[in-house]
């Protein structure tokens, strides 16, 4: 059961837990939060083109655009275990301290000529995570090993966009990343690449769709945790790698203004954490997520918002075994991690679950040459739980078969805000 906790806490890759599909944030910029996310299948604003279609930067009217921001989050995790009497070791509901959070965000737009636009933007836009330091049970005694680790990742994105025509724009990014991520012994930062490519359609400003392709980002994690400390052979002091691979993403996505002042639209976004290096070996599921968002000005100046945001959680519950469901790699060899391991793992120190998303938003323009955006998202709480099998009791105790179930909730709220100067 000790080795079981140990492993699943210094695995555990978080301080941050982010509205969000799997680990990434449903959207960026206030105008795009406070509709669902949405933005491939049509224009939310230009500094949120950067990352979610370049293509539609053409659509800019203005020579040059700026903005900043930041999103506050609130997060409410928590996690349980139930385990039977005889093992001594109980937990009950524990609430993580980690629920106060800022995430930047700052973008630039240039028109460069009446076909090309060039962006470049600076995102927080993955990461999530728990605090039980002080989470103690009824005797005392810290439970979960005290899990509190970090995983953070940034895109900075230069972009630009050609308008071929009325009608068409295509796109092509560059994701550079940082990455930083604390495994329980020692920080390890890193660097990555990937791409992206995106069309976009315009028919007339009436209707549009968009269609959108980011690369995997390959990240290594150097000399950040030593494997050998939980196998056989005990820790020899060598502190290996990690591989954990920002997944693939292809979007669609298709909007209307079906009425002066009124625009529509809707996303469908494939998130491809089932073969993304790191998550495939802790059993996540790639996402469908649907985005739905609505603007309306109800007079020149004011935008009012709304949208709902759903994807699948990638961490299901399952039923426990005991049998090993993964090996990692060390310098001494391979360490074998059961299915209640990573259980453990998941749904105490990664437990990246939600699904449900509502959302708000609204946006003035104060001049014609600077406005404010902000938005509201809740995350409505997700519970998904996990039972069967109790780790470290095979042969070690009589009266068993044993149950077990370990369990996370989650929920969410997050404000966001950004200052937009056009010239």
């Amino acid at each position: 059961m000790r080795k079981a906790l140990l492993v699943g806490a210094l695995f555990s890759t978080a301080t941050l837990t982010f509205a969000t599909n799997g680990d990434n944030l449903i959207g960026l910029t206030p105008a795009s939060r406070g509709m669902g996310g949405i933005g491939v299948g049509m224009p939310v604003g230009p500094v949120d083109s950067v990352f979610r279609n370049p293509a539609w930067m053409s659509t800019m009217e203005n020579k040059f655009t700026v903005q900043f921001g930041g999103i506050l989050f609130m997060p409410k995790v928590k996690a349980k275990m139930d385990v039977p009497a005889a093992m001594g070791y109980t937990t009950g509901e524990k609430k993580s301290k980690a629920d106060l959070f800022t995430v930047p965000e700052i973008g630039i737009v240039h028109r460069l000529s009446d076909r090309l636009v060039f962006g470049l933007g600076a995102f927080g836009v993955s990461g999530m995570g728990v605090d039980y330091r002080n989470a103690r049970d009824a005797g005392g005694n810290i439970v979960f090993n005290g899990m509190h680790t970090t995983f953070q990742f940034m895109r900075i994105i230069p972009a630009v966009a050609f308008q071929v025509n009325d009608m068409i724009s295509v796109s092509g990014a560059i994701h550079g990343a940082w990455g930083s991520l604390d495994m329980g012994q020692g920080q390890s930062q890193t660097l990555g690449l990937g791409a992206q490519v995106g069309a976009s359609l315009n028919f007339g400003d009436f209707l549009y769709a968009g269609l959108t392709y980011q690369t995997p980002v390959s990240m290594t994690y150097k000399r950040v945790f030593d494997f050998d400390c939980y196998s056989s052979g005990g820790c020899d002091g060598i502190y290996e790698d990690f591989k954990l691979e920002q997944p693939q993403e292809l979007a669609f996505g298709v909007g209307a203004a079906p009425l002066n002042g009124l625009k529509v639209g809707l996303d469908l976004r494939w998130i491809d954490w089932k073969n993304a290096k790191g998550y495939k070996k802790f059993g996540w599921k790639s996402q469908w997520v649907v985005a739905l968002g609505a603007e309306y000005k109800p007079m020149e100046k004011l935008s009012l918002r709304a949208g709902w945001n759903y994807g699948k959680t990638p961490i299901r519950g399952k039923n426990l075994t005991g049998a090993v469901a993964q090996t990692f790699n060390s310098s001494g060899g391979g360490v074998p991690f059961t299915d209640d391991m990573l259980a453990f793992f998941n749904l105490v120190g990664f437990p990246a679950i939600t699904e449900q998303h509502l959302t708000l938003g609204a946006g003035y323009e104060f001049t014609n040459t600077f406005s404010i955006d902000v938005s509201y998202v809740r995350a409505f709480e997700k519970k998904v739980t996990s039972s069967g099998f109790c780790p470290g009791l095979t042969g070690s105790m009589s009266g068993g078969p044993y149950n077990c179930s370990i369990s996370a909730k989650n929920a969410q709220d997050s404000i966001s805000i950004g200052a937009s100067w056009r010239f």
